[in-house]
């Protein structure tokens, strides 16, 4: 039995309930939501209504629910405005409650439209990707995307709640499992190095007995990070460790088009490259890059672009990317595998040889 965990931050502290289904939680919770007068919404995608509508209704009752397009072009300021136009037609107050239904995109998406309606509602999470359970949902980070960068508009607005049941991953696509594991990865590289040597003695997958436990694992793990920096504030590692692999794999979405490659291959992608730069700069020993690139290819992951995207171009992104200080980009890099620190002043011709190992010309 998977036990829950709490994110203590304070008045701002919520729980993060783990099992097969919630089913029965979240119908009982909307009740009783509802019979103390508050509004209730649902926010999810087509995709999801097509395949799990009849566990929504069960979840949410008749609870009005609004389903945007699936994937990372939902992540839009278009989109934003249909969800606050659906909350206001709902006529939710400030005691309304929003529950994002879905991936990370859906929550990023729930989330900073809670966020902003209203200057603030309350939300709760239920993640339903891999991806989103051990990362996304948990942290308050909510935003969507612009044509100038990924995640560039966005506000810290911590859920009331998380719900993670691992049953709905079973009818998750293996492409979208897979990039669920690059965060799974992540969290080992960064922070758990024993999560890392697991990864290598044994591929994680959908029918793993230890699924549950690993992505409380990674939620714990992400949970101190946050109690500790929640606003990514620090001046070095702190919160901004979270974006390993991400200053290059944002530069691929948003260059290669978003929704070319889903988020968490973009990051598998990232954390290649983040592994040469912490080779290059003399803080991760050599023989540990091609054990970290092995890892990420048995999980079906990418480790190279699928097809040679333009340098410069990848360099302007990066250098449009939210967490640029000084006029260079903030790299995470690897001091071993299970500890990872901040560099800043990074030159970008080290970047560029980066990118370029990893199929950009």
């Amino acid at each position: 039995m998977v036990e829950n965990l709490t994110v203590n931050l304070g008045e701002r502290s919520y729980e993060i309930s783990f099992g097969l289904n919630h089913g029965s939680a979240l119908r009982n919770l909307v009740g009783e939501l509802q019979a103390s007068g508050a509004r209730v919404a649902v926010l999810t995608d087509a995709h999801l209504r097509a395949v799990q509508g009849k566990a929504l209704g069960e979840m949410f009752g008749e609870a009005p629910m609004l389903a945007v397009e699936a994937g990372e072009n939902a992540k839009s300021i278009t989109t934003l405005g249909r969800v606050l136009e659906f909350l206001a037609e709902q006529r939710l107050d400030r005691g309304g409650v929003l529950f994002a239904v879905g991936g990370g995109v859906i929550g990023d998406l729930g989330g900073f439209a809670a966020a902003s309606y209203l200057r603030g509602i309350g939300f709760y999470q239920v993640p339903t990707t891999l991806l989103a359970m051990v990362d996304s949902s948990v942290g308050g980070k909510t935003g969507i995307n612009l044509d100038a960068g990924k995640n560039l508009a966005g506000a810290f607005h911590q859920p009331r709640g998380v719900f993670i049941a691992t049953d709905l991953l079973r009818t998750l696509p293996a492409r979208e499992f897979a990039a669920g594991m690059a965060e799974v990865i992540k969290y080992g590289l960064l922070g758990d190095a024993e999560l890392f040597a697991q990864l290598e003695r044994r591929l994680l997958t959908v029918d793993s007995p230890g699924l549950a436990e690993v992505i409380r694992r990674c939620c714990a793990l992400k949970a101190r990070i946050v109690e500790a920096d929640e606003r990514e504030l620090a001046q070095e590692g702190g919160r901004a460790l979270l974006n390993l692999g991400h200053t290059f794999g944002h530069a691929i979405e948003q260059v290669a088009g978003y929704g070319t490659y889903l988020h968490g291959e973009a990051v598998a992608i990232g954390l290649n490259a983040a592994a040469q730069l912490s080779v290059k700069l003399g803080a991760l020993p050599p023989a540990d890059a091609p054990r970290i690139e092995a890892v990420l290819a048995a999980h079906a992951l990418p480790v190279r672009l699928r097809a040679a995207l333009p340098l410069p171009a990848l360099l302007a992104a990066m250098a449009r990317d939210k967490k640029v200080r000084g006029g260079l980009p903030r790299f995470v890099v690897l001091n071993r595998i299970g500890e990872a620190g901040t560099r800043d002043g990074v030159p970008l011709d080290l970047a560029a040889a980066c990118f370029r190992e990893i199929g950009a010309e």
